[in-house]
Order: structure tokens, then C-alpha cells, then sequence
């Protein structure tokens, strides 16, 4: 009597990784597929861009774009606000904050704030006439004129603020927040609070 030969049955062979699996090279099989939809909406933008472009004879600057999250029955909704700063480079400046849905909406919000709230400050050469220390919220911020080839010392919002207004050498330093908005805001109305001598002697009525 013949005997017959019952057939072995394959075993599934599992799936190789492949290079360009972006989960298979931060192992994703122990901690799953982590991608932005699982945590709620997209991460948005990076903070503390610094863009900067020319528009009109104004070079605008994006120092801050911030995503905020309102939890709401059915889950989260995103908006963007936008810290922007608009200067000639002669000693004209402005800053706003724009709020909108995206964060281009958000970028014309805070542009047209600042081209409103432009102001002209008092200069002498590349740099500022005397020494100011101002504060607007919780931010102060202290300057002090510099020689020609200093540069600007200053970071963050501050920087971004003195640059577009065309400030060449100047010392600076962040004595309150660090929160953008406050920098900006202090930076701004200490040049507000810039006085050459001869304003001083006009005052005085000499």
C-alpha cells in the first residue's frame, strides 16, 4: 500500500524593514506609529523664525509664531499668533501681534499692526544717544550706546527690533522676561524715550 505525502505547510514570513522606514529606524514595532494626528493636529511651525523680508521700503521681520490649542467638545482647535516687527533701517520702527486660523492670516495681522504703530526715534550715527533702561510688562530691557565696529550685543526680540530700526552698535541686556512679546514691547519704548541734546535743549528752551 502506497503511502502519501501530506504537504508542509509555509509558515508567513514577516516583513524585513526597509532603510527608508522612518518607524523601523527610531523603533517604531515597541513604541507604534507616534505621527502628529495621534497627539491631537499638527505641530505647526517652529518658534523664533526671524524672517525676514522687504515690503515697501520696510523690511519685516517674524521674531515669534506661537500655536494655541482651544479644547472644545469634540476635540482641539488651533490658532497661530504672530510677533512682527516692520522697519526702514533710519530710525523708523514698528511691532504688532497678529491672531488668526493659519499662520499666514496671522503674519498680515501682526504686519498691518506694526506698519500702524510705526514710530521715529532719535539717532546719532549708528547708534543710540545716551544710555535708557525701559519696561513694558514684565520685560525690561537695558541699552547703552557702543563704538563704531561693536555691533549689535543683543538677542531675541531685542535684536530683531534694533536691527530693523537701522541701530548699528549698541550694547543691550534682557534684565526681566524673556517672553518675546514683553522684549519686544520693553525695546520699543525705550527707543520711544530717546532724546538727542539738542531735543533736551529745546526743552530747556535754550
Amino acid at each position: 500500500m502506497a503511502t502519501e505525502t501530506q504537504p508542509v505547510p509555509q509558515q508567513p514570513v514577516p516583513p524585513q524593514p526597509q532603510p527608508g522606514d522612518a518607524r523601523n529606524e527610531r523603533g517604531g514595532e515597541r513604541g507604534g506609529d507616534r505621527g502628529g494626528n495621534s497627539r491631537g493636529g499638527p505641530r505647526g511651525p517652529r518658534r523664533n523664525r526671524n524672517e525676514q523680508r522687504e515690503e515697501g521700503g520696510f523690511k519685516e521681520t517674524v521674531v515669534a509664531i506661537n500655536r494655541v490649542a482651544k479644547v472644545v467638545k469634540g476635540g482641539k482647535r488651533f490658532s497661530f499668533s504672530a510677533i512682527i516687527v516692520v522697519g526702514d533701517g533710519a530710525g523708523s520702527v514698528g511691532f504688532g501681534l497678529g491672531k488668526a486660523k493659519d499662520v499666514q492670516a496671522a503674519i498680515m495681522k501682526g504686519n498691518a499692526s506694526a506698519r500702524k504703530a510705526i514710530i521715529k526715534f532719535a539717532m546719532v550715527g549708528d547708534t543710540i544717544p545716551h544710555e535708557i533702561v525701559a519696561k513694558f510688562g514684565s520685560g525690561v530691557v537695558w541699552m547703552k550706546p557702543a563704538a563704531p565696529g561693536t555691533g549689535v550685543i543683543a538677542g531675541g526680540g531685542v535684536r530683531a527690533v534694533l536691527e530693523a530700526a537701522g541701530i548699528k552698535n549698541v550694547l543691550t541686556k534682557s534684565l526681566g522676561s524673556s517672553n518675546h512679546f514683553n522684549t519686544v514691547g520693553a525695546t520699543f519704548e525705550a527707543l520711544k524715550q530717546l532724546r538727542t541734546k539738542e531735543d533736551i535743549a529745546k526743552l530747556r528752551g535754550k
